[in-house]
């Protein structure tokens, strides 16, 4: 899951736990909608973390190039 389906999960979760007053015999919406940010916030975060982990910096490593057009008219 991206970012972006996370995102969406938190705001319907906001949404079915703020915004709403349906009443079920079954269901506890707002207790859904409390999951969904939970998940939403857990996806945030590993997502975060997995893309720290791709940014990682290696230096690139350097040649040295010698011109031979110095050395051949010597």
């Amino acid at each position: 899951m991206g970012l972006g389906g996370c995102i969406l999960l938190i705001g319907g979760g906001a949404i079915l736990a703020f915004a709403t007053d349906w009443q079920m015999d079954t269901v506890n919406v707002s207790l859904v909608g409390w999951i969904m940010m939970l998940v939403g916030l857990v996806g945030v975060f590993v997502y975060m973390s997995i893309a720290r982990r791709r940014r990682m910096v290696v230096p690139p490593t350097t040649t040295t190039v010698v011109s031979d057009d110095e050395h051949r008219y010597r």
